[in-house]
């Protein structure tokens, strides 16, 4: 007759006989990889993940699988880190724009020499001048940004 045993469903025989076995050898090193792997994750600032340190365990000479790394890594509690978020580029401002629209986005000239624009907010190392008549940019040195922006 079987009975509901730690282990599943076993034989009294049977489950005498593996309480007397003790611990496998899989388990044993399983005790002493889980042992290194937390040693070798604190060593390297808690950020390996399985891949490195899969990678860092086979440089050390340890004989383990990237599958067993995952699994004993999951058993000592220990993950990588993520990459973080990317950086924030653009922030949206707290308070509406209120600056004077002058070309009132209309970004058509009658002629050349009439309307002048510039994006001072993408080119924050230099000015950038464009002529709205002829579509071309004006050089950094060419001595408009001397000019006011006043000028259109």
């Amino acid at each position: 007759m079987k009975n509901n045993r730690a282990g599943g469903f076993i034989t009294s025989r049977g489950y005498r006989q593996a309480k007397a076995r003790g611990l496998s050898p899989r388990c044993l090193r399983d005790t002493v990889l889980v042992e290194r792997i937390s040693t070798v994750h604190r060593d390297n600032y808690s950020v390996y993940g399985v891949r490195k340190m899969w990678h860092a365990l086979r440089r050390d000479g340890i004989d383990i699988g990237r599958e067993q790394t995952a699994r004993l890594m999951r058993l000592a509690g220990v993950s990588g880190k993520g990459k973080g978020r990317s950086p924030i580029t653009t922030r949206k401002p707290g308070v509406p724009d209120l600056r004077p629209d002058l070309v009132e986005r209309e970004f058509k000239a009658p002629g050349p020499n009439k309307l002048w624009v510039a994006d001072i907010t993408t080119h924050t190392e230099r000015l950038c001048v464009r002529g709205i008549c002829h579509r071309r940019l004006l050089p950094t040195d060419s001595g408009v940004g001397a000019i006011g922006l006043d000028a259109h």
